[in-house]
C-alpha cells in the first residue's frame, strides 16, 4: 500500500519502522520541533528522528488540516495515525481509499483520550491493550478493526507498559492493513455506552494524599512513572516517588507518618495499610533507592511526609 504516516510520540516508532520495510511511505507528518529540557533546546519529535534515519520525507505543519490539498496530490491508499496530537478534519479523513487508521493504546471504547496507558494503571486495571480503528471526527470513537489484549502486572509502570504496547503495534497495524486490502476485515461500531476517558495528565494529579489507601497510592506512583512523577513533600521540598510496595498495617497513627524503616526504605502509614518507598528523587538530586534516601537524609521513624 501507499501509506502516509502521521505521528509524534515514541509509541509509533516501531510501527513506522515496520511500515517502511513492508509498504511505500509517501510522507511522514509530525508536530513541529518544540523547546524541551532545562535549556529549552529546540528538539525534534521522536517520529521525525526515525523518519530522517529511514530517509523518508518529513513534514511538520503547525496544523495538518491546512495540508489537505497537498495530501490529496500524494494519493495515499491509507493514512496511519499514532499518537499525533491533532484532530484530522473530515476533508482529510475522506482522502485515502481505505480511510485513516488509528492505533490507540487501550481496548476501546475504554480509555479514549490522551493518556490511556497512565490512567489504566492509576485505576488499577489488570488488563489493557491496543486497538486499530477507523478515525472519524469524534475523539477515539470510530469503528474498531482489530484489538490485542495485554495484561498489566504489579511491576508495570506507565513507561514499561508503553514499551510493551509499542512493540506490539507493528503486528497489529500490519494485520489491519492486510485485512483491509484483502477485504476480509469488517469494521464494528463501538459501544459508546461503555466509553471511559483518559484525559491529559496534569502535574497536580501527582501530589500524594496519604489519607488514601496504600493500594491507590501504589497505582498512582506506577501510573505517573516516569513522567510527570508522583510526589510528596519532605522538609518543605518536593520528593518524587517512583517505586513502592504495599505493606499491611493496622497502626493507629496519622497518614503520612513514617511507621518504620525497612532494608528497602521508609514505610509510610496510609489511610489503609502502609507504603514502603523503594525509589525516590529528592528535589535537585538524582533518583535513589529508599534506603539511600533514609541514610542520606537521616530519615527518622515518626517523621511526616506531605
Amino acid at each position: 500500500m501507499n501509506v502516509i504516516f502521521v505521528g509524534t510520540a515514541p509509541l509509533g516508532v516501531p510501527t513506522l519502522r515496520a511500515l517502511a520495510h513492508t509498504h511505500k511511505i509517501l510522507a511522514v507528518f509530525t508536530q513541529p520541533d518544540r523547546p524541551a529540557g532545562r535549556g529549552l533546546t529546540l528538539t525534534p519529535p521522536p517520529i521525525k528522528k526515525v523518519a530522517q534515519e529511514l530517509g523518508l520525507p518529513v513534514y511538520q505543519p503547525e496544523k495538518i488540516n491546512r495540508e489537505v490539498a497537498f495530501i490529496k496530490t500524494l494519493s495515499p491508499d491509507v493514512i496511519v495515525v499514532i499518537a499525533f496530537g491533532q484532530f484530522l478534519s473530515k476533508r482529510l479523513l475522506e482522502i485515502p481509499k481505505y480511510g485513516c487508521i488509528n492505533l490507540h493504546a487501550s481496548l476501546l471504547p475504554r480509555y479514549r483520550g490522551a493518556a490511556p496507558i497512565q490512567w489504566a494503571i492509576i485505576n488499577g486495571e489488570r488488563e489493557t491493550g491496543l486497538t486499530t480503528f477507523l478515525l472519524n471526527e469524534e475523539m477515539d470513537a470510530g469503528d474498531i478493526l482489530l484489538q490485542e489484549r495485554v495484561p498489566i502486572s504489579d511491576e508495570d509502570t506507565a513507561g514499561s507498559l508503553h514499551d510493551k504496547l509499542a512493540a506490539l503495534g507493528p503486528d497489529l497495524v500490519l494485520r489491519t492493513l492486510e485485512g483491509l486490502e484483502r477485504g476480509t476485515l469488517v469494521p464494528r461500531p463501538q459501544d459508546h455506552s461503555q466509553a471511559t476517558f483518559a484525559p491529559k495528565i496534569e502535574d497536580s494529579l501527582g501530589q500524594i494524599d496519604w489519607a488514601q489507601p496504600a493500594l491507590k497510592i501504589f497505582n498512582l506512583i506506577r501510573g505517573l512513572n516516569p513522567s510527570p512523577g508522583a510526589y510528596t513533600f519532605w522538609q518543605g521540598q518536593r520528593l518524587k516517588l517512583y517505586a513502592s510496595r504495599v505493606v499491611p498495617s493496622t497502626a493507629s497513627v496519622e497518614p503520612g507518618q513514617i511507621l518504620s524503616i525497612s532494608a528497602a526504605g521508609p514505610i509510610i502509614q496510609c489511610g489503609q495499610d502502609a507504603l514502603e518507598l523503594t525509589e525516590v528523587q529528592p528535589a535537585g538530586k538524582r533518583r535513589m533507592s529508599g534506603r539511600d534516601f533514609v541514610n542520606g537524609y537521616k530519615v527518622q521513624i515518626g517523621a511526616r511526609l506531605g
